[in-house]
């Protein structure tokens, strides 16, 4: 298992997010980022539209994804 945190992931804060792989982490962050802006913490509302709109723009978004699997893979086992 390695973390990664909410702020790594683009976010504003540093909640750790555990994961075996990377995209378990990423599906964290996508679940901590809904609820903090659900329960109206207006600071992750930009990493929360970020998030969303990543998809928008396909190249822009795989750049993303493959900069946090790279990230990911250079953590150590916590």
């Amino acid at each position: 298992m390695k973390i990664m945190t909410c702020k790594q992931l683009g976010g504003p804060c540093d909640l750790a997010l555990r994961g075996d792989t990377a995209d378990d982490v990423i599906k964290a962050q996508d679940r901590h980022l809904k609820e903090a802006v659900r329960s109206g913490d207006s600071t992750h509302q930009q990493a929360h539209e970020a998030m969303k709109g990543r998809w928008k723009n396909p190249i822009k978004g795989m750049q993303w994804y493959r900069d946090t699997k790279k990230a990911f893979a250079g953590l150590s086992e916590a």
